[in-house]
């Protein structure tokens, strides 16, 4: 069971994409989730790990057909936080490699900080430091307010920040990444699964930004 993400950067319209050095081929991170880790926190610790940028999951329009808990017309959401695609990949002695893929967005400064400083607190070892969640994305926070913490003092726009040795194993030393416009990632990305994943995600984006009343910013 693997849970994979593409991370976007909401104040650009920009979306996270990774690079394997050695192989020579773009792609979205991904992995299996950990021994009773919770999917939602694997996909997240699998953007960081092979990224290395700090990413939470988005509540969007995601449409699924997932039942609702009972609960009133009037208190259920609108936007959630559910896989946009299932990707079923066949491995050899009739296995099944299966991929929850998942939205995210990168933090606002604060909150990369704050964690920042508890990495400090915790120590450089990159074997025994634990992977910290970061907090959830606010229930009532409109994406204009969102945009909002990612505005400088100065009127500039924050550049997300990028972690360097977040890799786990020697195959992840060879990742890197870098943030670029959703058009770039699709023609970049080797699978149509991938490239599936960033278009359903910045559909669902820019459909929530409508429904917030703002204007989608450009990358």
């Amino acid at each position: 069971m693997s849970n994979g993400v593409a991370i976007f950067h909401l104040a650009t319209s920009r979306v996270v994409v990774c690079y394997h050095t050695r192989e020579r081929f773009c792609f979205l991170p991904k992995g299996r989730r950990d021994e009773g880790e919770e999917g939602r926190v694997g996909a997240e610790r699998e953007g960081w790990e092979e990224s290395g940028y700090r990413n939470r999951l988005l509540p969007l329009p995601v449409k699924h057909r997932q039942p609702r808990a009972c609960t009133s017309v009037q208190d259920r959401p609108k936007d959630f936080i559910e896989p946009v695609l299932t990707e079923a990949i066949p491995l050899p002695k009739g296995r099944m490699y299966l991929v929850h893929w998942y939205i995210a967005e990168t933090l606002p400064p604060k909150e990369e900080e704050a964690l920042n400083q508890k990495m400090s607190e915790i120590g450089n070892d990159t074997v025994a430091r634990p992977y910290i969640i970061p907090p959830p994305y606010p229930s009532t926070m409109s994406f204009k307010e969102r945009i909002e913490l990612d505005t400088c003092d100065d009127g500039k726009t924050y550049e997300p920040m990028k972690h360097l040795n977040t890799g786990v194993d020697a195959d992840e030393a060879c990742f890197t990444s870098q943030l670029m416009s959703v058009e770039e990632a699709c023609e970049l990305l080797r699978t149509e699964s991938e490239v599936k994943v960033v278009q359903l995600g910045w559909e669902y984006i820019q459909e929530r930004w409508k429904r917030d009343g703002g204007s989608i910013p450009e990358s």
